[in-house]
């Protein structure tokens, strides 16, 4: 039996490869606008209102702000926005841990030492070109999986991809964001104000307890006390955007109504329903108890989880990453050589091109060749190969932290996003043209 076994009909992987593949489409146009834009006559404008300071004034108390200063709308984007992202991804490392492909150790042994082979053979290439600061910042940038770009590209294989290459490929993206996550958390954290940090600890631990002791399950209160914990992160020193992952994880998973009582109160409704004699398009008061009885009946049998998930889908592939995407993507080509592309940009390029290919296909390969998991049906090493070269498409998270690394050197955060974006383009293009080549033209998905 596989280690790797494949659930065809699980919720986890399909609504996720459901709601991402056309947000990486999404992200790759507007990537190229923006660096239209950087490079036109507008670049002035797009600097001003990216620079512009934005507010959310009650009384004197402004949320909008870092240490009495008010935002720069680059600045809400990247501290506000994306931790709406990262509470998204949260959400999904949560769901996948609890009925996903990371459910149990047999499932998720093979993706996450495949994620741990593609995170660290980039590192150790990045610091191997550039070894010294201020350039060896960036050592964690080649490290990110961009699943909305990978899964846009194997997407376009059809159903000539086996699904286990397609769950392979979700399940140690995940973990790769959890690397992430990880690595902003411990090496991005400056001037830590222990007053903060211990208030945001209380909140989450009080979240936690609600929502596993007093059965807590109303949305509002958990995104209510999720924004305390946030500004208390912006202000603590610590990243932010940690708070989203922090926040995502005291979600309820259970819905307030379970299945089984659901079907037998939608039952007992509709078998109660009462008929109306008149052909009439307005309904008596009685139809109408009954009707929102079970409209509020159906709200109920979804879970926190689930429902903030789902509802986050659209609002952050469509609106959160491209405006992201809009204001760091922006690269200037123009200036002196060394700013524009340098040992930082042949670092990324290399780590992502090089470092996530190999690290994943090596470990992976070592993992079922020590008989520590074995090989998931459906793939083989050649398509193993091609997907391993798909896990170096890194954007999102490889430029979040590119502007943490380099935020004030902007020649170096130049060089850091130029190389995010020729790796992310080498890797989609050689991966999808090897894919295409070596997938047999009549295969399936399982």
């Amino acid at each position: 039996m596989n280690n790797f076994k494949i659930k065809p009909v699980a919720y986890s992987f399909n609504s996720f490869f459901k709601h991402y593949v056309s947000g990486g489409m999404v992200l790759m146009v507007v990537a190229v606008l923006a660096m239209i834009v950087a490079n036109s006559p507008l670049n002035n404008a797009y600097q001003s209102v990216l620079n512009y300071p934005i507010s959310l004034q009650i009384g004197s108390f402004n949320l909008f702000s870092h240490h009495g200063e008010p935002m720069t709308l680059l600045m809400f984007i990247n501290d506000a926005l994306m931790a709406i992202f990262f509470f998204s991804v949260g959400l999904e490392i949560k769901r996948e841990v609890l009925v996903g492909e990371l459910s149990s150790v047999r499932q998720a042994l093979l993706p996450i030492i495949a994620a741990c082979g593609g995170m660290i053979v980039p590192v150790i290439i990045y610091y191997f070109i550039v070894p010294e600061a201020p350039g060896c910042n960036g050592i964690a940038i080649p490290m990110a999986t961009d699943i909305a770009f990978s899964l846009s590209v194997l997407g376009l294989l059809g159903k000539r991809v086996p699904l286990s290459l397609k769950i392979f490929l979700t399940a140690f993206a995940v973990v790769d964001d959890i690397g992430g996550i990880i690595v902003i958390a411990i090496f991005y954290a400056t001037n830590l104000e222990l007053g903060y940090i211990l208030a945001a600890a209380v909140i989450l631990v009080f979240m936690l307890y609600a929502n596993n002791k007093l059965n807590i399950v109303n949305k509002g209160f958990y995104v209510l006390l999720g924004i305390v914990v946030w500004y208390l992160f912006l202000q603590s020193g610590i990243h932010s955007t940690v708070a989203g992952v922090l926040v995502a994880f005291t979600i309820p998973s259970r819905p307030h109504i379970k299945i089984g009582k659901y079907i037998e109160h939608i039952r007992e409704n509709i078998h109660s329903f009462p008929i109306s004699r008149k052909d009439s398009i307005i309904l008596d008061k009685l139809q109408l108890e009954r009707l929102k009885s079970i409209e509020s009946a159906s709200n109920h049998v979804i879970s926190p989880l689930q429902s903030m998930e789902d509802g986050l889908q659209g609002v952050v592939n469509y609106f959160i990453m491209p405006i992201f995407a809009f204001a760091n993507a922006g690269v200037v080509l123009s200036g002196e050589e060394g700013q524009i592309v340098g040992n930082v940009t042949f670092a990324v390029v290399a780590g992502l091109l090089f470092g996530k290919f190999i690290g994943l296909f090596s470990f992976t390969w070592l993992t079922i060749k020590l008989k520590i998991a074995n090989m998931p049906e459906g793939m083989s090493w050649k398509n193993l190969a091609g997907v391993s070269m798909l896990g170096g498409i890194g954007f999102t998270v490889a430029l979040f932290i590119a502007t943490l690394s380099f935020g004030d050197t902007q020649a170096l955060l130049n060089q850091a996003k130029l190389g995010i974006i020729i790796g992310t383009i080498l890797c989609g293009l050689i991966g999808y043209l090897y894919l295409y080549k070596i997938l047999p033209k009549d295969a399936k998905s399982n």
